[in-house]
């Protein structure tokens, strides 16, 4: 059951009302839209593009497949996914399309530029909740969702949604960052995410406050077997998940049968 608005929520180490969270995650991004793909590259030393190549491997894009990206502002994923299954195929007779979906209508619009080597047909962006999703249901082959998932104020609902929103036969994937496996790495990546982010986020986008939120809410998500029990609760089959630069970050990934 979806969260009523006066229920409690975290808000990085924050707690709030269910119906205070939106409008106070809307308001981080429209701060950091601008500079959002550079803070990417300084915070993780590029190591994000890597990790979200990884999560194409897995899906392995296919002509006439359908992707829907939630949270996906920047388009990165989206066009990382038609890119490769334009690759495989380009005699195909159905191309790939992505759905570009985003709760954020500056990180929509900031993300747009690359968008320019597809056409009309293969990518489209829509501004929408990952709780109600403006999408049929059925109307996805894969559903990515890519360090969005910490951000949004109910997240059984928004894996429920991402059950809906898949045909049958669907592939879930999402990536986010996560808990290190050994006590050596955690202490390491504190220090870093608690000293140096918030202090590029400063320095960079003139925003310090938005970037210890996102630090914050980094430590707030459920390690990694505890939110792939989500992941079964919400109906998924075969759900797994692959830890990442020793669990900084996590693919997690399931099948709708």
């Amino acid at each position: 059951m979806p969260q009523r608005n006066d229920e409690e929520t975290s808000f990085g180490f924050r707690t709030v009302r269910a119906g205070e969270k939106a409008g106070l995650v809307r308001g981080v991004f429209d701060s950091v839209a601008g500079r959002y793909d550079v803070m990417n590259d300084l915070m993780s030393w590029g190591v994000h593009r890597i990790w979200k190549s990884v999560l194409l491997d897995r899906l392995a894009p296919q002509p006439g497949q359908t992707l829907i990206d939630v949270a996906g502002g920047t388009g990165d994923v989206a066009r990382g996914f038609l890119k490769r299954a334009n690759e495989r195929d380009r005699a195909a007779a159905a191309t790939a399309r992505a759905l570009i979906c985003d709760i954020n209508f500056e990180m929509l619009r900031a993300g747009q530029d690359g968008d320019d080597a597809f056409g009309d047909d293969q990518i489209m962006r829509v501004c929408g909740d990952a709780e109600r999703l403006p999408f049929d249901s059925g109307a996805g082959d894969a559903y990515t969702i890519a360090f969005g998932i910490r951000n949004v104020t109910d997240m059984d609902a928004a894996l429920a949604e991402a059950r809906r929103v898949l045909r049958p036969g669907g592939r879930f994937a999402c990536l986010e960052f996560s808990h290190p496996i050994t006590e050596g790495l955690q202490k390491l990546y504190d220090a870093y995410s608690f000293n140096v982010i918030p202090w590029l986020g400063e320095r960079v986008a003139d925003d310090r406050e938005s970037y210890q939120y996102l630090v914050e809410s980094i430590r707030r998500f459920p390690a990694q077997d505890a939110f792939a029990a989500r992941i079964r609760a919400a109906g998924f089959s075969r759900v797994k998940y692959e830890n990442l630069t020793g669990g900084v970050a996590a693919l997690h990934m399931g099948w709708k049968i």
